[in-house]
């Protein structure tokens, strides 16, 4: 017998919560044990319950979808994440990705892709909406090209590319070094290294320049 796949659902929106259980209990093998109408609902019933799979909503009142995952994976929960987001954006794919999510599915085609979506999750395969993925390609294919019409960026330490990729999140430098638990000063060497690297002078030329490649640094 096929093991039973048990959920938590947790989305803002009744009518996309009701689609989606509907979807899910026409499969034998998947249940939904409970339904959250934000964050912070969602949680609790996932550290109660401890279903195999929670489908997230990323756009949630309380807590979102990203903080949620921060907080499962600082309580040690053993859930399978999967997001719901109407956001295609490759650096958010990422940060879902990093917070432990397994699976990523736009709301645009959930009703087509849920069902696949949870059953890989819950196998521990990872699932992205097709659309998401051809775009990363695309992001890979123009960091691709920065690389070759910038080749200095390869000659950047990993510490360097990483503070460069918090830059094009448009993070100051006090916010970097809390995130990396350096002093400001640290920070500071490192951007003035990118510069030279980079031949970047002038106020505000590594911000410029990162805003300017957001989306292939951070593909």
């Amino acid at each position: 017998m096929t093991q039973e796949i048990r959920l938590v659902i947790a989305d803002d929106h009744p009518i996309a919560r009701k689609g989606l259980r509907q979807i899910i209990e026409e499969e034998a093998d998947l249940r939904v044990v409970a339904e959250a109408t934000d964050g912070e609902a969602g949680l609790m019933l996932i550290e109660e319950l401890q279903p195999h799979v929670a489908v997230l909503d990323l756009d949630m009142p309380k807590l979102d979808g990203f903080a949620v995952a921060s907080e499962i994976r600082k309580r040690n929960l053993a859930v399978k994440l999967l997001f719901l987001t109407i956001h295609s954006e490759v650096d958010l794919l990422h940060r879902a990705m990093d917070l432990g999510a397994m699976g990523y599915i736009l709301k645009e085609s959930a009703l087509i892709e849920i069902v696949n979506g949870i059953r890989s999750v819950a196998a521990g395969r990872p699932f992205v909406s097709p659309s998401v993925t051809a775009d990363l390609i695309q992001y890979r294919a123009r960091a691709q090209a920065l690389y070759r019409n910038a080749p200095a960026l390869d000659n950047l330490t990993a510490s360097e590319r990483r503070i460069l990729a918090m830059v094009a999140q448009g993070k100051p430098t006090k916010v970097i070094a809390a995130e990396l638990y350096v002093d400001p000063r640290t920070v500071e060497t490192h951007r003035a290294s990118i510069c030279h690297k980079l031949h970047l002078s002038g106020t505000n030329s590594l911000l410029r320049f990162a805003l300017e490649h957001k989306s292939e640094l951070l593909s």
